[in-house]
């Protein structure tokens, strides 16, 4: 292997209530393809920023070629040969191939922008990727992938060394994330290192020389991707043993019953493989996977946030089509999302507001709940759920962040929904909070309702769920149920490689 060309060491990044990188090392050799792996929270985009210049480091050092860098915003970066092709195309889609890849960088003569030269820079930069276009081609006319290359052209006219690729694969097919690694090993036997930010374990082991897993923002150890299989690498991402647990088994839920919700080979290009799941009258469905398996995704499609593109639901039996949320709660199903603050609480208003906002969307603009009708319910939920606030008319802000999403859960058990979609309903929430979720979520069940359950904690799924549908790399890569599921088991299947 090469030598060092970019070293990290001690690095270290607080912020207010946060350790997001705790005496951080990283290496980067010339000619290599280095993946940066862990879960959320775990600081890798934390390491990056600090890198290329958008945050500033607290302690710690970073060289470059054996020179001490330390950039204070990204050009200064791109200055000492880093560059950065983030996983939202950072590009000006009305201006044209060539205008994107030299943008602020524009060769000029007598005071004029010289358009011959420019073309033939752009031309080369793309050349040296392989890629061969018409670089006068407004960029909103080129596919997401011809996007990705010019992104990738762009890094590289600066005359970086260090190229940081961060989820540049999320929104490409299988063919077009071929194609890039292809560029990939094209740039790395030229010398470049290449620090490839995924979630995807397949892309990892196909393209990759070495593995740096993080961890709560700490440094879990740097190997060499032959050297550790995958298994061991899940385990060490989610801190789990990979070994199987002793005289782990559960009964299966004889009481589950007819089908509810039926999905058959739904998917999104760029998005969700095709994947079949069923969900039952009283059970309790987990989605189990890493960041980016596809769990989000399958919710958001259910729930018709992002519509399938092909294959079919039905419910009880009847096709139905659900291209929107609207539609998705006419039918009876309710969606929790993971990001609670963005798109779940309306932070200014009162519990009792954000509680009947779901009722009250169901029955439109012109029939307002009464008020002595919201009281109620307020009044009900907080008591059913043990919501802890001073009162109703608390702006829901001032809750902490397990008392949040209490109120989110009697927002949709108001609408009294057939099937319940929870994506991550316990992040971010003390131990205690957790456990009365997970408890209700088991009574929901217990009284008939279909839940789908997301966690990215493994003892929670396995804890909670009737049956588990594992995913990986945006594909279902199989079903456990009854005394199958183990955290052992589900890391197996996680593990698993398609090859």
């Amino acid at each position: 292997m090469s030598d060092e060309l970019l070293q990290i060491r001690g690095l270290a990044k607080s912020f207010p209530g946060v350790k997001a990188l705790d005496g951080v090392d990283f290496t980067a050799r010339a000619g290599e393809i280095h993946a940066l792996m862990g879960e959320n929270g775990a600081g890798k985009s934390t390491l990056i920023k600090v890198l290329t210049g958008v945050y500033r480091r607290d302690a710690g050092s970073m060289s470059l070629d054996g020179r001490e860098i330390d950039p204070a915003f990204p050009r200064e970066a791109e200055a000492a040969g880093i560059s950065t092709v983030y996983q939202e195309v950072n590009l000006v889609g009305p201006l044209s191939v060539a205008e994107n890849i030299l943008l602020g960088r524009l060769p000029r003569r007598f005071g004029v922008i010289n358009w011959r030269e420019t073309r033939r820079r752009a031309e080369a930069a793309l050349a040296r990727l392989g890629l061969r276009l018409d670089v006068r081609r407004q960029l909103d006319s080129c596919s997401v992938a011809i996007q990705q290359m010019v992104a990738i052209a762009r890094a590289l006219d600066v005359d970086a060394r260090v190229l940081v690729l961060d989820e540049p694969t999320s929104s490409l097919d299988e063919q077009e994330v071929a194609a890039l690694f292809s560029v990939m090993r094209k740039l790395r036997d030229e010398g470049l290192a290449i620090v490839f930010v995924t979630h995807f374990l397949d892309q990892v082991y196909a393209v990759c020389d070495r593995i740096t897993v993080l961890r709560n923002g700490a440094l879990v150890g740097e190997y060499r991707s032959d050297e550790l299989p995958r298994l061991q690498l899940i385990g060490k991402m989610l801190g789990r043993d990979p070994t199987p647990e002793a005289g782990d088994w559960r009964d299966s839920n004889a009481s589950a019953g007819e089908i509810l919700l039926s999905a058959e080979q739904i998917g999104r290009r760029g998005h969700m493989n095709p994947v079949t799941l069923d969900i039952r009258k009283g059970e309790v469905v987990g989605l189990a996977g890493l960041l980016g398996s596809g769990r989000t995704e399958t919710a958001r499609m259910l729930f018709g946030i992002d519509p399938a593109e092909n294959g079919e639901i039905r419910i009880e039996g009847r096709p139905v089509r659900l291209t929107s949320p609207a539609r998705a709660m006419r039918a009876g199903i309710a969606f929790c999302s993971e990001d609670r603050k963005a798109e779940g609480i309306a932070p200014n208003l009162s519990v009792r507001e954000n509680l009947i906002l779901a009722m009250q969307s169901g029955r439109g603009v012109l029939r307002k709940l009464p008020l002595s009708d919201q009281l109620e319910l307020a009044e009900r939920f907080t008591a059913a759920l043990g919501i802890k606030t001073p009162s109703p008319e608390t702006p829901i802000r001032n809750l902490s962040g397990g008392n949040q999403q209490k109120v989110l859960l009697a927002r949709w058990l108001a609408v009294q929904p057939r099937l319940i979609i929870l994506d991550e309903p316990t992040r971010g929430i003390d131990v205690g909070a957790k456990a009365e979720i997970e408890k209700l979520v088991r009574s929901l069940r217990d009284k008939g309702m279909a839940v789908l359950f997301i966690s990215s904690e493994l003892e929670e799924v396995v804890r909670d769920c009737d049956r588990v549908v594992v995913l990986r790399d945006r594909r279902k890569a199989g079903e456990l149920s009854g005394a199958e599921i183990s955290e052992h088991r589900v890391m197996q299947l996680v593990a698993q490689s398609d090859a």
